[in-house]
């Protein structure tokens, strides 16, 4: 498989594992700015990986290879970059950093056994980073802390540590302590973990955490008992409450002088848990029953998840995989399996289908940043690329044919923010649609909309920076140009009060004419009532086999609007009177007949707008309940009440109008410094407000 243009390659590393045992799938995650993807490029760097750290500067690190990246200076993809130490290969997993891209994080926390939370000793905890602390509690991802930028003018390690204790639970504990010159310069590290008579409080702390943690009560026995325990003795233990998700190490790391790399390489071999020791998915047979769990044995069956795909200029069609069992070999035939609506009813439409096909792989490779190292096969446990396979998605499993498998996929969250694009040309029109299912194949968090209402094209993204992104590959990746349109919410009409209309429909200028006469009267019907048609013609006016023209007019007229170009509903309209002509009155003379009398009622009454309310539950730290609660009501929401979510945050109820979410998903974000999310479901329509109806955007017709 070739490179990307620009990657780095590994510096002569054999990056094959032969054994679960031996590999360790570490994702770092944490907020933008923390310093993730240069401390991947310190470590590389410390295990002889690569020979010098890049910079994000100079776009040379090997986890912001795209273009994309390098220009704005922030990763948006996941990248991955192993390394290999004291025999052990490490999967560093690298994710973006800004919360619109937290699909990348998601699929980052799937590929790894163990999560890295890197905070900067220069800056607060963020609501966001506690937020993807408490979802990796509950599903027990073991996660340990790196405190970086130690060397900034406003580097606090003892203050963030203090915040991380308070965010993440008393359980997250040093592993060492910074040294620290006259100047103020970090230097070394101290290890508590080894007794140097210096920090007896924190190395106490250390050992109680570990042995509690572990359950190790005949190490708890002779820690009691005054015997002095060696590093030794604490590290077995140290792995086993690491892996029970329930003791969090914590490594103080200078990016820039490289002091606390190789400790933290020690921690990810010696601290970590390799993949047997992480649980495996929820495994299904393609009926969706279930199947034998798996454990990482590289001689089970083969069970293979695809973690990303994304669209290589050079290559094709990439597809990230994780190993869960068996091994993976170049030119095996495989079983594809897309099952994502079985477990998610919310993705039908999504363009994610359920699919099953056999497909047989083509080249296998290590990834390393950009660039592709070629691989025979691959054991369970280790992380690798597959070269185009034509079908296979992100969430997809990948098993043997003769044994074919699902794995539960991992939630994603639900994109908020609707974006209209409109195809620049009719060529770029005509390129469009492939587009988008490719990016959808790709991406998870993107959802693509054909309104059938609106007749509009959506993106539901993240934010704004997702959907720029997801622009700028049509653009690039696919040469398709797109803008931009106002996104119209599915708004409704109907009579305000009783009105009467006259249709007339007459077209006479020698030969066959069209003459059609109707006379109606409509009134408005309660909410839901639907729509009705009374026939009250007496004496034959309205010949009975034009009376369903009529009708069928009337239908049309409702679907097209009257004021807005929006559907009316709930509304009866009674035929009263009408004429026609022996020779010149049609099917089609009646149907305009109807519409025309539809839209001259409207004129004698008042038209209202209806517009749909979503139940909305918003939740937010305690802190932030009170603006929360008042920026809901400045969107006319009707507040439903108040519910605690464990011991520091509240779920907000409310009736909201759907005009006024459009950009709620961006605004939640800012107002709570992402600490902020939302859930939505459709509730019902209400008449709008008459100033605010009219500002409503005309739909086309």
């Amino acid at each position: 498989m070739a490179d990307k243009a620009g990657g780095r390659r590994a510096a002569g590393q054999d990056l094959g594992a032969s054994s679960p045992d031996r590999i360790r799938n570490v994702v770092l995650v944490g907020p933008g700015g923390s310093g993730k993807t240069t401390l991947v490029e310190t470590l590389l760097a410390s295990a002889g990986a690569i020979p010098r750290p890049g910079s994000i500067q100079d776009g040379s690190t090997v986890c912001d290879f795209e273009e994309s990246e390098k220009s704005h200076e922030r990763s948006i993809s996941l990248a991955v970059a192993p390394v290999v130490h004291r025999d052990t290969k490490i999967n560093f997993v690298d994710t973006p950093g800004y919360a619109d891209f937290v699909g990348e994080v998601r699929a980052g926390l799937r590929a790894a056994d163990c999560a890295l939370f890197v905070i900067a000793a220069s800056e607060a905890v963020e609501g966001a980073t506690a937020s993807l602390w408490r979802e990796c509690a509950e599903v027990g991802m073991p996660r340990a802390v790196v405190i970086t930028k130690l060397d900034q003018a406003r580097a606090d390690y003892d203050g963030v540590l203090q915040a991380a204790q308070a965010a993440f639970g008393d359980k997250v504990l040093p592993l060492y302590v910074p040294v620290r010159e006259a100047g103020g310069g970090v230097t070394g590290l101290v290890d508590l973990m080894t007794d140097d008579g210096d920090h007896a409080g924190l190395r106490g702390a250390l050992i109680e955490g570990i042995i509690e943690e572990s359950e190790d009560e005949t190490l708890m026995d002779r820690y009691l008992g005054g015997e002095e325990l060696s590093h030794d003795n604490l590290t077995e233990d140290l792995e086993k409450a690491v892996a029970r998700a329930s003791f969090h190490p914590v490594v103080p790391v200078c990016s820039m002088s490289g002091v606390g790399c190789a400790e933290l390489l020690d921690l990810a071999v010696d601290g970590f848990p390799s993949p047997r020791e992480h649980p495996s998915p929820d495994v299904f047979t393609p009926a969706g029953k279930d199947a034998d769990p798996i454990a990482g044995d590289p001689s089970g069956p083969l069970v293979a998840e695809v973690v990303k795909t994304a669209s290589d200029p050079y290559v094709g069609r990439v597809s990230l995989v994780r190993v869960f069992s068996g091994t993976l070999r170049a030119d095996e035939p495989v079983h594809v399996s897309g099952h994502v609506s079985s477990f998610f009813s919310d993705s039908a439409g999504s363009g994610h289908e359920d699919h099953d096909e056999d497909e047989r792989i083509g080249s296998l490779s290590y990834v390393f940043g950009g660039s592709y190292v070629p691989a025979s096969e691959v054991v369970a446990g280790d992380l690798c690329a597959i070269g185009k396979l034509s079908r296979a998605e992100t969430g997809d499993s990948l098993s043997s044919i003769d044994q074919p498998r699902v794995l539960r996929p991992w939630s994603m969250p639900e994109p908020l923010l609707p974006v209209a694009i409109v195809a620049k040309s009719k060529a770029d029109d005509d390129k469009l649609s492939q587009a988008l299912g490719r990016l959808a194949a790709e991406d998870p968090s993107l959802r693509v909309e054909n309104n059938a209402e609106t007749h509009q094209l959506v993106l539901w993204c993240m934010g704004e920076a997702h959907a720029d992104v997801l622009i700028s590959r049509l653009a690039e990746r696919y040469a398709v140009h797109v803008e931009t349109a106002p996104f119209l919410v599915s708004l409704r009409e109907t009579f305000g009060g009783t009105g009467q209309g006259l249709g007339r429909h007459v077209k006479q200028s020698g030969g066959h004419g069209q003459y059609a006469v109707c006379h109606i009267q409509v009134e408005p019907l309660p909410e839901g009532g639907g729509f009705e048609f009374v026939d009250k013609v007496v004496g034959g006016a309205v010949p009975r086999n034009f009376i369903p023209s009529v009708e069928k007019g009337v239908r049309a007229q409702m679907e097209r609007g009257v004021r807005a170009g929006y559907p009316m509903v709930d509304l009866r309209v009674t035929l009263t009177d009408g004429k026609a002509h022996s020779v010149d009155s049609s099917d089609m003379a009646f149907q305009m007949a109807g519409g025309l009398a539809l839209r001259e009622a409207a004129t004698g009454t008042s038209v209202t707008m209806l517009e749909p309310y979503d139940l909305v539950a918003v939740v937010v730290p305690d802190e932030h309940v009170g603006a929360a609660m008042s920026d809901l009501s400045s969107r006319r929401a009707r507040l439903l009440g108040t519910d605690k979510l464990g011991d520091d945050r509240t779920v907000i109820n409310a009736e909201v109008p759907q005009t006024e979410l459009v950009r709620y998903a961006v605004d939640l974000r800012s107002a709570t410094h992402g600490a902020g999310s939302f859930t939505r479901s459709f509730g019902h329509y209400e008449p709008m407000p008459e100033d605010v109806a009219r500002h409503v955007f005309t739909r086309e017709r």
